[in-house]
């Protein structure tokens, strides 16, 4: 098996996010890296580097922005090479070309039966839970508020059963597992007082090809295509 780990291009993303993750939308990202096997397109690994409250260095003693990237999207389909190589590959790159960044920080949703098998194979740093929100239930799926809004939708339970589905209704959301990747060691011993024990898989936890992905969950297998080689590497 041939992996080629790229740069992908911003319409690859986007169909890879659409098609292969649950949430079925693109979210904001600045580094957005390819994955192919044997020459097919597999999908992406998106990080995100701004002023996003989880990107926010304060909290790390780092500067409020420029030093902390978040691991946004895993969107994959059927593929062979484990994720967590998939993602070390994707750090590496991110690293290289955001030359800043010290650390990187990801979540897992527990609404999703994941509790972040990929970043324990890879030895991030679990730091707990995040605060929850709310998200909404629509159409028979739960939706955070940014799926909405890249919809066109408003967050409003009021609006969204008169315009979308009488039987919306707005949640509170549980807080997701956060962890963290140090880029440099200094940055490694700086979080070392935050590690917490990894939480275990739960029982109820979704099955699939690539259970646990971060939400990276495939959903069907496409064949080779006129439109996957529109997403050779950029």
């Amino acid at each position: 098996m041939s992996l080629r780990i790229d740069w992908a291009t911003s319409k690859a993303a986007k169909y890879a996010c659409e098609n292969w993750h649950y949430t079925g939308y693109l979210p904001s990202a600045s580094c957005r890296i390819g994955v192919w096997e044997n020459g097919t397109f597999k999908g992406v690994v998106l990080f995100g580097i701004g002023a996003a409250n989880a990107t926010r260095g304060e909290k790390y003693g780092l500067k409020r922005k420029g030093e902390v990237a978040e691991l946004v999207r895993i969107a994959l389909r059927d593929h062979i090479a484990p994720v967590s190589r998939i993602v070390a590959i994707a750090l590496k790159m991110m690293k290289d070309a955001n030359p800043g960044v010290r650390m990187v920080v990801s979540f897992a949703d527990p609404s999703q039966g994941h509790h972040g098998g990929i970043y324990q194979a890879g030895n991030w740093v679990y730091s707990g839970r995040s605060v929850g929100d709310h998200e909404f239930f629509v159409r028979g799926k739960i939706m955070h508020p940014k799926t909405l809004h890249s919809m066109g939708w408003r967050q409003s339970e009021a609006w969204l059963i008169q315009h979308i589905d009488p039987k919306a209704k707005k949640m509170k959301a549980p807080g997701k597992h956060r962890y963290l990747m140090p880029l440099d060691a200094e940055m490694r011993n700086r979080i070392a007082p935050l590690a917490k024990p990894y939480p275990k898989r739960p029982k109820q936890a979704t099955s699939g090809v690539q259970p646990d992905s971060g939400g990276a969950t495939p959903t069907r297998t496409l064949q080779d295509t006129a439109e996957e080689a529109e997403h050779a590497p950029a």
